[in-house]
């Protein structure tokens, strides 16, 4: 066998994973406040490793010097949970969410 065989099979390489794109979300309080977010969006359904609604809301609590637990995101009346992830939400790049505090 060849040397260098596991090449030309695949088996040496990890699966190929699809690259991820940087979409920016910007939340609006209504206050005057207006946070601008970059998140994590995948191309594709396949991919795991995009960004919550949780993660969103520490990056919004980071800029905004808030605590992450007291920040509720909204669209019109659907508030977003945490744990879903913003594909699942069909969050995209440029979209305006609602910023409210409880």
């Amino acid at each position: 066998m060849h040397p260098f065989h596991y090449l030309n099979c695949g088996s040496f390489f990890s699966p190929i994973q699809q690259e991820q794109k940087m979409i920016e979300v910007v939340c609006n309080d209504r206050l005057g406040k207006k946070v601008r977010v970059k998140c994590k969006y995948p191309f594709s359904k396949t991919v795991d490793s995009e960004d919550t609604i949780g993660d969103l809301k520490k990056l919004i609590a980071a800029q905004t010097g808030t605590r992450f637990d007291k920040i509720v995101l909204k669209k019109w009346y659907t508030i977003f949970k945490d744990h879903v992830s913003l594909g699942d939400y069909e969050i995209h790049d440029g979209m305006n969410l609602e910023l409210y505090y409880q």
